[in-house]
């Protein structure tokens, strides 16, 4: 999306939610599927997900997303993936739970992406609709950074989230850029990711680094950021003492940048 059309942005995650009702109608988990009664929950918790299209409490939906040790974890996110996606949209998960990574980790441990094709390209298009939305939405539910780090752990890679930001130029966009530039500058000039990603870590910060430097600051600049975080992100171009040393600097301190050779 070159353009982006805002108020089609807006109404996209609702026909994404309704694909993907009708996508995952009638899902089950693993009639054989099973997992600890003393740690996950009951034998009759465990029931309910064997019976498709029935909703769940939050508190179940949480541990089912959460469980790391399910034998089909394809046919579980199946099963709860359109009531987690309508609960992620309206931020009734983010009311209650912030972990946004290992959320998006379900989707990724689902293994999504080799789902039959009718299947993938609905998850592929609420993930995308929710990002463009939450973009164009001044007063979004869950914030864009937190929103970032779920869609980049679901597909493992964060270059088309931020070239979905770069092309959204709308005064919502940029103010999401100026507060998750603000969020995420402590551990970035650190050569630390934000977030704890499941793989890659390295990569990601790197990618999300060098946007930042190559797009952030002019357009921060242009919708009025303050001259501090302007010199926060101008800094994660400068490397080694340079960085430190430079009377910009915030004041940050990391041992491992500072502790003798």
């Amino acid at each position: 999306m070159t353009l982006p059309d805002l108020p089609a942005a807006r109404r996209r995650p609702d026909s994404a939610l309704d694909d993907l009702t009708v996508v995952f109608r009638g899902m089950t988990a693993h009639p054989d599927e099973y997992n600890c009664d003393c740690h996950w929950g009951s034998a009759e918790e465990l029931a309910r997900l064997k019976v498709a299209d029935l909703e769940l409490d939050l508190d179940l939906l949480h541990r089912t997303w959460q469980a790391p040790d399910w034998t089909d974890k394809a046919a579980v996110l199946r099963r709860i993936l359109p009531q987690l996606a309508s609960t992620l949209v309206t931020g009734r998960v983010a009311e209650t739970y912030s972990d946004m990574e290992t959320i998006g980790r379900a989707f990724a441990f689902g293994a999504w992406r080799e789902w039959p094709a009718g299947q993938s390209a609905a998850v592929e298009e609420f993930l995308g609709a929710w990002w463009s939305h939450t973009l164009t939405d001044p007063d979004p539910v869950v914030p864009a950074h937190d929103v970032l780090v779920l869609v980049t752990e679901a597909t493992g890679t964060v270059r088309p989230w931020l070239d979905a930001w770069e092309a959204h130029r709308f005064p919502a966009a940029d103010a999401h850029l100026a507060a998750a530039a603000d969020h995420w500058d402590h551990d970035l000039l650190g050569d630390r990711l934000p977030w704890s990603a499941w793989e890659n870590e390295e990569e990601l910060c790197a990618d999300l680094t060098a946007w930042l430097v190559r797009h952030a600051s002019d357009r921060l600049r242009d919708s009025g950021a303050p001259e501090d975080l302007l010199h926060r992100i101008r800094l994660l171009g400068v490397t080694g003492p340079d960085r430190w040393d430079d009377p910009h600097w915030p004041d940050y301190f990391y041992w491992r940048l500072r502790q003798e050779p």
